[in-house]
């Protein structure tokens, strides 16, 4: 795996992190979460993310 690919990859990782993360924390402002409960979905959404998700879209 050459430079490009690996920050390929990189950026694909980091867009399925965010993308985990922001949904979570709009799902637990849906749900009645305080801000403290809304960060912690969201870091649980980041920790629980299918790796494997973001090669099989890139």
């Amino acid at each position: 795996m050459n430079d490009a690919e690996r920050r390929e990859l990189a950026e694909a990782v980091r867009r399925a992190c965010l993308r985990a993360a922001l949904e979570a924390y709009e799902e637990g402002g849906i749900a009645g979460l305080c801000q403290e409960g809304r960060w912690e979905l969201a870091v649980q959404a980041i920790r629980t993310l299918d790796l494997a998700e973001p090669l099989r879209h890139e």
